[in-house]
């Protein structure tokens, strides 16, 4: 008998190592070059004043991005993305990373305010935790699920509240969150991001009301690695001072608390006050920027 258990023992050891190995296969697939067809439909309506709503326009577009692989350790790989738009043009867009058996992220609760959810290690034991970032790095949503590998797919689904994207917070503020199931799948070319959105309106008890739904459907398609090139040497010139705002923002992530941000200082959102700083910026600079649109998490 103790032999045996001996041996189911290991079996489930080697099990889980092949499985950790292959979950880290398909989120490195995620890097490189790849041609982006962004796809967003508002679905179904339901608002209070019909006759008075709007619903999103539809949209199509397409852009070239580059996934550098920034950091990667034993449970822990991090991804940069980085936008080429018009004439070789390098917009720093979101950020991934994603951590093994992880117990804590941030969920975004509608007011520029993040709450800290907190896990046991038994409740997320063989999954990873997506944490995604916002052009300033500061935190966006987070998740935690399993990779499965079955019937020659490869995919990860998770759902969490998000702040609006871009794309609907310049067009309209009559939610305030979005909560999204994300479906990341590796396919022979490239990864699929499939949305399944559910538009929110959260007051300040914590009611929510489903203003809207919303399908979104990214495909990225590989490319020869040359087509991103002047991303690359952007990227290059630009991550010390990058490292350097992740460092300050991991020293505020480590304190464990919630979040509140301010959305702008006279006008200006944080993306825009870091862009206005040199390159070699120092640490002390940058740490100055960031305090500043803090409100609390001290």
């Amino acid at each position: 008998m103790k032999l045996l258990l001996i041996m189911v023992a290991l079996f489930l050891s080697v099990s889980l190592y092949a499985q950790k190995n292959e979950d880290v296969t398909a989120i490195k697939s995620m890097c490189g070059c790849y041609e982006i067809k962004f796809n967003f439909v508002e679905t179904f309506q339901y608002p209070k004043d019909a006759a008075n709503y709007s619903p999103s326009k539809t949209k199509y577009e397409s852009a070239l991005e580059w996934a550098e692989l920034i950091e990667e350790e034993s449970g822990k790989i991090s991804i940069q993305n980085l936008l080429i738009v018009g004439n070789g043009m390098i917009v720093k867009h979101w950020r991934q990373d994603w951590l093994f058996e992880n117990t804590n992220w941030y969920e975004y609760n509608g007011f520029n305010d993040w709450k800290l959810k907190v896990v046991s290690k038994d409740e997320v034991q063989g999954q990873w935790t997506q944490r995604v970032f916002e052009v300033d790095d500061k935190p966006r949503y987070g998740g935690s699920a399993t990779w499965i590998h079955a019937d020659d797919r490869h995919y990860w689904q998770n759902t969490t509240n998000a702040p609006l994207p871009r794309r609907e917070y310049t067009q309209r503020n009559d939610y305030n969150i979005t909560r999204r199931t994300n479906l990341h799948e590796i396919v022979k070319d490239g990864w699929i991001h499939d949305q399944d959105n559910d538009k929110i309106i959260r007051d300040e008890k914590g009611n929510n009301y489903v203003l809207a739904q919303e399908k979104g459907y990214n495909t990225y398609a590989r490319v020869d690695d040359s087509k991103c090139k002047p991303a690359r040497d952007w990227w290059k010139k630009n991550k010390d001072f990058w490292k350097k705002v992740r460092t300050k923002w991991e020293a505020e992530y480590a304190k464990n608390k919630d979040l509140k941000l301010k959305a702008d200082i006279d006008g200006q959102p944080l993306y825009m006050v870091l862009q206005a700083l040199k390159t070699n910026a120092s640490q002390e600079e940058i740490n100055r920027v960031i305090d500043s649109f803090i409100i609390s998490g001290q």
